[in-house]
């Protein structure tokens, strides 16, 4: 591979720079007292090409007249020390291992490996490989570096990126310049995620680096919106146009080439001879910078290329140097066949040519050969130019100090990790513009800073392109996964009491809590309004004047009824019972300021005992006194022993006093069993919470059905007496207030059937002051209208004329 003579021209210059030695016949061996290797790739094999020897280049000697001016002014690194090298063209996993024994032999002999303090003990002063530079692939360092391992041969490698050269138990004196893949594929995964591309095709090559890289983008884009939609290893037999069938099915629009430069020239190459348009490439830094593929033929027609690479560095002086060695170079060995190692043609390279080349890897190499010069340096205990030239320097000497190496080259700090790889650098992120490579941003990763000039970049279709499975949902929608792949989905609305948080989760539609609610289509739930009767509500204000003139109507009339207490109306109204019925309203009134106020336990009760208690005792003295009024003008002719009886044990007061123990005991199971207590009224408004206190039928049963028992009772007895006297006649108002208190109940338990607002509250509260309502206007007040406004008709002859006109009636 052409472009590698770059990087092998660059070790050749830095090389010379650092030593004091003569230069040799070979532009690619040097003798000195300490020996750098190398191994580049000079030429790509595919076949398999036999030889009994390495070859060494045999081309001209033109870096002689450089090397000795560099040496000359190097008077700080290595004084007294000359530094030599041997360079072997590493261009097949199989066919380079004579060049690989040379450097880890002992004057021609390899030793049997042991323990590596060992095997350092029984090397000879003869071996000076002190390091080794390269390879530049990773499956080539994957096979050459064990054998360098063993005794702790430091190797740098300026190329080989793949991750388990990161794993130290494997790779003891194993280091690198360039980043690993890991690195790579973040830089990657940040121009998605910054350009929102999500549906991605991921071209790798079938080796290890492509399979790598693979992985490494699985592992970072789990957490992420980024889907794989295609990924292919590529290798000889690939079969392209079927490759981009699958791409153009798939609907994808960015195709990330994670691969070397040949591979990516056989993609690339395709891609334009098949017609593939409108698509973003992301390129690796393999293949960003390669000027043959961005100056193919109908390279702009295929979209948009990007692509991540080393930054860009200057080495001083190597333009001149190229210059000058291809101006002294001679033309020797033309006719030798170039086959893979050390036989070489050098001359059919120009210096323009060299120059033009990718140089994505001149400063690792660059920084290579000078981390293991500073290494040595710091070996040697070099300073105040001279060396301790007494000592026997040992490889794993050199390791030491290399994984300690702190140095600035370039205005850059050079340095290792535990792992062996660069703590500096950056990457750059590029554009193919019109033939040329243009730098858009950058990726620092000391303190990490990604940036991306989007003005600069021409996409092929005049605006940012997109690549997605599945549209984006609109605001409100979660997605409905459509197969394996994450991003494909369709969208459904989120439906009431439930929202999308599409940050934490676009495919979850989430229940608002209790307490909150949402619109279809909602990204955030809103709180409830709490609602209950306050006092100060118009409602409640108006329901307790009502009671209090309530309570003040009673003891008006209780006091009216005391004055006139021997009168005929206070005696046909009940006389002493209508004191207690008189009272028992009045306090029935009081469960109405329960029913205000944020509800509480006792609350809930005092809304229904008050008024379910003394209600009771209220009605059975109406079931009494219609029992007494049937039973004076029906029953006494017919049954008078039974009379006699019940008026000399005081009949009607045992049974008062037996219906308010027996409520008494059915409340009080009642309120064991389930008492009320306050609830959220969450069902019939999903915007509001209704506080009310619940309703347990079991535990009120039984005190609601002995009520209605009570009232059928009286309204059965005051319905028999209802062709008594009409002036007499307390059972005709008797019934009417019952007809009241039933039809009240009724539209009252209908409404809140169908209803259940905060008014309900305010309608609970009316029926309750409707029921105490109905007795004392249609049967006390007709009474207190008599005392007050007809005197005349509460005297005793005029009941008695009632009585008797009554009787003579039914004698006839």
């Amino acid at each position: 591979m052409k472009h590698f003579h770059v990087s092998l021209c660059l070790l050749v210059l830095f090389l010379k720079a650092l030593t004091r030695c003569t230069v040799t016949a070979s532009e690619f061996q040097l003798e000195g007292d300490y020996l750098i290797g190398g191994l580049f790739n000079l030429h790509y094999v595919t076949s398999p090409i036999y030889y009994d020897r390495p070859e060494a280049f045999d081309c001209s000697r033109n870096l002689q007249e450089f090397s000795v001016e560099e040496i000359n002014n190097s008077t700080t690194l290595l004084p007294n020390v000359s530094l030599g090298y041997e360079i072997f063209d590493h261009c097949s996993d199989t066919q380079n291992f004579p060049g690989i024994f040379k450097l880890i032999s002992d004057n021609g002999s390899i030793q049997p490996w042991g323990q590596p303090q060992q095997q350092q003990l029984h090397r000879s002063n003869d071996s000076k490989v002190i390091g080794v530079i390269g390879p530049f692939t990773s499956t080539h360092t994957l096979t050459v570096a064990p054998l360098f391992m063993v005794d702790l041969t430091p190797v740098v490698s300026y190329g080989a990126s793949i991750s388990i050269l990161s794993k130290n138990t494997n790779f003891p004196s194993f280091l690198r310049t360039v980043h690993p893949n890991k690195d790579v594929i973040e830089v990657i995964v940040n121009i998605l995620l910054y350009f929102n591309w999500s549906w991605v095709a991921f071209l790798n090559s079938d080796d290890d680096f492509g399979i790598d890289g693979l992985e490494l983008f699985l592992n970072r884009i789990k957490d992420t919106d980024i889907c794989l939609g295609y990924t292919k290893a590529l290798n000889d037999n690939t079969n392209y146009s079927q490759v981009f069938k699958q791409i153009e099915a798939q609907k994808i629009n960015v195709i990330i080439a994670f691969a070397p430069k040949l591979t990516a020239e056989a993609l690339i190459d395709s891609a334009i001879q098949l017609n593939i348009t409108n698509k973003v490439w992301i390129a690796d830094d393999g293949w960003s910078l390669n000027t043959k593929i961005h100056k193919m033929d109908g390279i702009k027609n295929i979209g948009t290329v990007l692509g991540v690479s080393q930054p860009l560095v200057t080495i001083p002086g190597f333009s001149d140097f190229i210059y000058s060695y291809k101006s002294q170079i001679l033309y020797e060995n033309a006719g030798q066949q170039k086959f893979c190692n050390q036989i070489c043609n050098c001359s059919n390279l120009t210096a323009e040519y060299i120059l033009s080349v990718d140089p994505s890897f001149s400063f690792a190499v660059y920084s290579a050969v000078y981390a293991v010069a500073y290494a040595l340096h710091n070996v040697l205990q070099c300073g105040k130019g001279s060396c301790n030239n007494n000592m026997t320097v040992q490889p794993y000497m050199v390791l030491a100090e290399l994984r300690k190496t702190n140095f600035t080259l370039l205005n850059q700090s050079i340095r290792f990790n535990e792992n062996g790889d660069p703590e500096f650098g950056s990457y750059s992120i590029v554009f193919w513009n019109s033939g040329a490579v243009q730098e858009i941003g950058f990726y620092t990763f000391q303190s990490v800073n990604f940036f991306i000039n989007t003005t600069n970049i021409q996409w092929h279709i005049n605006k940012v392109p997109t690549s997605m499975c599945s549209p984006k949902c609109c605001e409100g929608y979660a997605k409905k996964p459509n197969g394996v792949q994450k991003c494909c989905f369709t969208c459904e609305i989120c439906p009431n009491g439930t929202y999308i948080n599409s940050t934490e989760d676009p495919f979850t539609c989430i229940h608002c809590k209790d307490t909150e609610w949402s619109e279809e289509g909602s990204t955030s739930c809103k709180l409830r309004v709490v609602e209950y009767i306050a006092f100060t509500d118009t409602g409640a204000i108006l329901l307790i004047i009502g009671s209090c003139a309530f309570m003040g109507l009673t003891l008006a009339m209780s006091v009216l009824f005391a004055i006139n207490y021997n009168t005929p109306v206070v005696r046909s109204a009940g006389g002493p019972m209508c004191f207690l019925i008189l009272g028992c309203l009045t306090l029935c009134s009081v469960s109405v300021f329960f029913y205000f106020g944020k509800p509480t336990t006792s609350f809930c009760i005092m809304r229904l005992l008050p008024f379910t208690l003394f209600y009771t005792v209220g009605l059975a003295c109406f079931v009494v006194r219609s029992f007494q009024i049937v039973c004076i003008f029906k029953i006494t002719a017919k049954f008078p022993q039974l009379h006699s009886l019940w008026m000399k044990y005081h009949g009607q007061w045992w049974i008062i006093a037996g219906a308010f123990v027996i409520q008494t005991l059915l409340l009080l199971i009642g309120y064991c069993y389930g008492p009320p207590v306050p609830y959220d009224e969450r069902f019939w408004y999903r915007d509001k919470i209704i506080v009310d206190c619940t309703i347990n039928l079991k535990a009120t049963a039984g005190p609601v059905i002995f009520l209605a028992s009570l009232c059928s009772l009286c309204f059965i007895f005051s319905y028999m007496g209802k062709d008594l006297p009409k002036n007499y006649n307390e059972a005709k108002a008797i019934t009417f207030c019952l007809l009241l208190l039933i039809l009240t109940w009724i539209i009252f338990t209908t409404v809140y059937m169908l209803y259940r607002d905060r008014f309900i509250i305010i309608f609970n509260a009316l029926a309750v002051l409707s029921s105490l309502y109905s007795f004392l206007l249609w049967y006390f007040l007709p009474k207190c209208y008599i005392i007050i406004f007809q005197p005349h008709k509460n005297t005793q002859q005029y009941f008695q004329g009632l009585i008797q006109n009554y009787t003579k009636t039914l004698s006839q």
